[in-house]
């Protein structure tokens, strides 16, 4: 039996549970598109009471005090909880019936009760249990815990009570040791005397910050009973460790086929899991086929799928014909860390559809076909399942190559504002939100508030960062998986997205904290709504300048995907299969991280075609292009001398110029190195949000809405049509990639001296003006010559690795993180 927290009420007792403000009876996708003007897309600054204070002890919780400051938890807000834990208790009385003892635990404060499960025929029970009560919704001053016996047919049996003056509890302020519990004796109903059995207890006053805080039952989730408790706990989440698989498929040796008059037209089939992949057909028909084909696939420890090598027949244009197989666990091949070359091996094939081999069949299955194979986990790649424009960490799969972290990441989840109800409860709307975060390999989801458009969860979390030029994602959800909490149930229920928040590390300065409040924005097949608002407290700390400069010039990705890179193609598929492998097994963790959640964060349908993201890629173009415009009407504005100063001045520097030609570059670059320093006074103040008018989604079509939550295949009905529009989404959607990947060059371009990345952007200064001043020093010709022989140079000197500056130009910020 599940311990449970009830609400008890009484007649003329004001109840202490939320009552949300009236909001219209209606499904969001039945909501129409509110009228909201701009500002209300744009980030919002917050003013919060972050960090803790504590109450003067010494006056009682109840009362306030004075305030005293801690260092735990200091980018949330304090929330105050009253403890109970419910250890154990020991010389019960037996029951005069039945001569033995159901004990449980009942704790009542104010209108809420708190209980334990029950023991059968136990004397001495022990129950270890935490009740959390939220200070703002509590009504009384007196704290009861009750001992009673369960009785199956009729009233439960009192077996006495301990009361608490809750001006009398301590307080608990940690990094303190817990609070030791206490043996107290029983007390009648009445309190005018003691009775027989002890209990241990212990009660204190704590906030979010205490230990016992993620596993204690809390009065403000009283309606969520069975199943549905454990879907409402905050929880940190691993992604499981990923490895890519390179199955190479060389060659086989004796492959009969079925019939012995023909020569096969042999391929091989590989699988792992739910992944599969296929050689081409040898173009040579032969007993002894040759192939040497690469075979990439996604694997996740622990390694529970196996290796399934097929060698099949195309006899006929619908038919193949299985020749011979085998099954290889994963663990039996070698773990690679760079390049080197892998021990290739034989494996013998044991014939299709043989069963248990019998004695009078041994003899004929001696000889068998063989396959040649050259296996092993690529430890030297980073393995994506995350887009690489919002990615969120770059290290190799083996720990081996992990280089010392570079900051920490913190991030204070404080609460919403606003939302929209997302389900029907009892007649009304309501929304039951959580978040979630990830970071790396980590994963936070915080606790569910129920029945409130305004939750506040105040939960801090950590984060390790190796590399600045990632990306953290923020999703808000509606929990549907509350059991008996009046949500929707079953298997086909599916967590609701409220919206998402992106904030690319590179943007935030170090050592400051950025307090705001996000907008959460959905494109729903109407256009695009916001669902509310998400209050953030972000710091981003650094612990080396040197290594941060170091990883500016460092290869974005681990220096496998440059030694030997993957086509396009094979990385969106492996993408796609390593995002459907994260997904199932968070969904096996407790409370699940459901699938579409996990979608939801990684963008799994961000590759899809949609007019609106294509049309949005080719506007960022365009404003690329208006700079140059701009710089041409300029300088024709200078040509016919409408501001006659400017083009004097002009005159003068181009004299100069042509008369001192190695002034050239210096000129250039302390003029980029002045740029940088006047946009200094203009650098951004906040992290880039989403961006509507950016993303299209404020004026887009109609049936370019209809087009994009088309389903793909499309749900046309004619076979033509669908064959057609499939292929022109496709091509779209290549187009649409190239487009935007136009459109990153451009704008890392144009923040180079915007202060986007304010590292970046003071490296680039710096090293403006040291090259103004290296060149000023040195003869242009020098300098020519130089630059001509090293562009020139012979391919021994040259590295497979990108250069130093290519490394820091892919490094700059672009737009992506503003797309929605």
């Amino acid at each position: 039996m599940q311990p449970r927290i009830t609400i008890m009420k009484r007649p003329r007792v004001p109840s202490a549970t939320h009552t949300p403000q009236p909001h219209p009876q209606i499904h969001p996708q039945q909501v129409p598109i509110p009228s909201r003007d701009d500002g209300d897309y744009n980030l919002k600054d917050t003013n919060p009471q972050l960090g803790e204070r504590w109450p003067n002890s010494g006056r009682g919780w109840m009362n306030g005090g004075g305030e005293r400051y801690t260092s735990t938890y200091d980018l949330v807000e304090q929330m105050f909880y009253l403890y109970v834990r419910v250890v154990k208790a020991k010389d019960l009385p037996a029951g005069a019936l039945t001569a033995s003892c159901d004990p449980y635990v009942e704790v009542k404060l104010g209108n809420y009760r708190g209980r334990t499960k029950h023991f059968e025929k136990k004397m001495n029970p022990e129950w270890n249990q935490v009740f959390s009560f939220s200070k703002d919704r509590i009504q009384s001053s007196i704290l009861e815990v009750f001992v009673k016996d369960k009785d199956m047919v009729g009233r439960d049996e009192y077996l006495g009570r301990v009361v608490f003056d809750l001006n009398e509890v301590p307080t608990r302020v940690p990094p303190d040791s817990p609070l030791a519990p206490q043996w107290y004796r029983l007390e009648d109903r009445r309190g005018e005397g003691k009775v027989r059995g002890e209990i241990m207890l212990a009660v204190w006053m704590g906030t979010q910050a205490d230990e016992a805080f993620p596993e204690a039952w809390h009065s403000d989730a009283a309606s969520v009973s069975g199943e549905g408790v454990f879907n409402i706990r905050s929880k940190v989440y691993v992604s499981p460790k990923l490895w890519y698989l390179r199955v190479n498929v060389i060659e086989a040796q004796d492959v009969i086929p079925g019939d012995r008059n023909r020569l096969p037209e042999v391929f091989v089939k590989a699988q792992v899991g739910n992944q599969v992949l296929r050689t081409k057909i040898c173009p040579t028909r032969t007993t002894t086929p040759l192939w040497n084909e690469d075979l990439i696939f996604v694997a996740a420890e622990p390694f529970e799928e196996q290796l399934m090598i097929t060698v099949e027949d195309h006899v006929h244009p619908s038919r193949d014909e299985v020749l011979g197989k085998i099954a290889l666990p994963l663990t039996l091949f070698e773990k690679r860390l760079d390049h080197r070359p892998v021990h290739s091996r034989w494996f013998n094939l044991e014939k299709y559809g043989f069963g248990v081999m019998e004695g009078d069949r041994r003899n004929e299955l001696k000889f068998s076909s063989r396959i040649h194979l050259r296996v092993c986990l690529e430890g030297g790649y980073h393995v994506l399942d995350e887009s690489t424009m919002y990615i969120s960490d770059q290290r190799p799969t083996a720990r081996q190559l992990w280089k010392q972290p570079i900051g920490i990441l913190e991030v204070g989840i404080l609460g919403a504002q606003g939302l929209l109800p997302m389900k029907m409860k009892d007649g009304r709307g309501s929304t039951d939100a959580y978040c979630v975060a990830k970071y790396g390999q980590k994963w936070v989801r915080t606790r569910t508030i129920l029945d409130t458009f305004s939750p506040k969860w105040n939960e801090q979390y950590t984060w390790e960062v190796y590399d600045p030029c990632t990306v953290i994602t923020l999703g808000v959800f509606d929990n549907c998986h509350l059991g008996g909490g009046g949500g929707e149930k079953g298997q086909g229920a599916r967590d609701s997205r409220i919206g998402k928040v992106r904030i690319r590390l590179s943007t935030l300065e170090a050592h400051r904290i950025y307090t705001h409040s996000y907008p959460l924005l959905v494109l729903h097949p109407h256009g695009v709504k916001k669902m509310g608002e998400l209050q953030l407290a972000v710091r981003f700390t650094t612990l080396s300048l040197a290594n941060m400069v170091y990883i500016y010039g460092h290869p974005l990705l681990p220096k496998m995907h440059y030694l030997h890179p993957f086509t396009v193609n094979q990385v969106e598929n492996l993408r796609y299969q390593a995002m459907n492998i994260v997904a199932v097994r968070l969904g096996r963790a407790e409370p699940s991280l459901r699938k579409e959640v996990v979608e939801y964060m990684l963008d799994v349908d961000s590759h899809m075609w949609s007019m609106r993201r294509s049309k949005a890629n080719f506007f960022r173009i365009m404003s690329l292009f208006s700079g140059m415009i701009t710089m041409g009407r300029w300088f024709s504005d200078v040509g016919h001398w409408k501001n006659p100063i400017t083009t004097i001045l002009v005159h003068i520097l181009f004299l100069i110029l042509i008369w001192y030609p190695e002034l050239i570059l210096p000129t250039l670059f302390l003029y980029m190195f002045l740029i940088g320093l006047w946009n200094y006074r203009f650098r951004p103040r906040h992290p880039p949000n989403m961006d509507t008018k950016l993303s299209w989604a404020e004026a887009v079509h109609p049936d370019e809405l209809d087009e994009e939550f088309d389903t793909f295949p499309t749900s046309r009905s004619l076979d033509v049509v669908r064959m057609r529009y499939d292929r022109l989404r496709s091509v779209a959607g290549r187009i649409q990639t190239v487009v935007g990947d136009i459109a990153t060059q451009g704008e890392r371009f144009q923040n180079l001296l915007s202060w986007r990345d304010p590292r970046a952007t003071s490296l680039f200064v710096v090293f403006s003006f040291g090259a103004a001043v290296v060149l000023y020093a040195t003869p242009f010709r020098m300098v020519a010559l130089v630059t001509g022989l090293y562009c020139l140079r012979h391919p021994r000197f040259r590295s497979k690795m990108p250069s130093v500056p290519s490394n820091f130009f892919k490094r700059l910020p672009a737009r992506t993180d503003s797309l929605l």
